[in-house]
């Protein structure tokens, strides 16, 4: 009982992920990425078959392959979720009333960037650019 109670909410999860992530695809402020590597991770321990579906699904299939085989994410990938950071932080650094609600989102907004751009980025030919060099 404990094991098909576990198994659902993963599949909740994921199933929940997979529908953000391609949300996010049309909405600029929400990541695709992040959701489509947490719902991989709930397929992966609740259900093989989606886990495989997921990962041979031809829009969704690359980014995953990129991460897990390489630790490293598209072009594409890192130049919109760059402009979605910076779009969505500024908005926010922008709304909060508090100075240092302002600090905060800065330092986050500067840790967050500084760690993503440090990513490896992998070229067409599937071979990480960064391969080379220690992470």
């Amino acid at each position: 009982m404990k094991n098909i109670i576990k198994r659902a909410i993963l599949l909740s999860c994921g199933w929940l992920c997979v529908v953000l992530g391609v949300v996010g695809i049309f909405l600029p402020l929400l990541p695709t990425t992040p959701f489509l590597l947490l719902a991989s991770a709930c397929f992966m321990r609740g259900s093989p078959r989606l886990s495989r579906w997921l990962h041979q699904h031809p829009h969704f299939g690359p980014i995953l392959q990129n991460w897990h085989e390489h630790g490293a994410v598209s072009r594409i990938v890192k130049r919109r979720a760059n402009i979605t950071m910076v779009i969505s932080f500024i908005l926010s650094i922008y709304l909060v009333p508090l100075l240092w609600h302002k600090a905060m989102l800065i330092t986050m907004a500067t840790l967050l960037l500084v760690w993503f751009n440090r990513l490896p980025v992998v070229d067409n030919s599937g071979l990480s650019e960064a391969s080379t060099n220690n992470r």
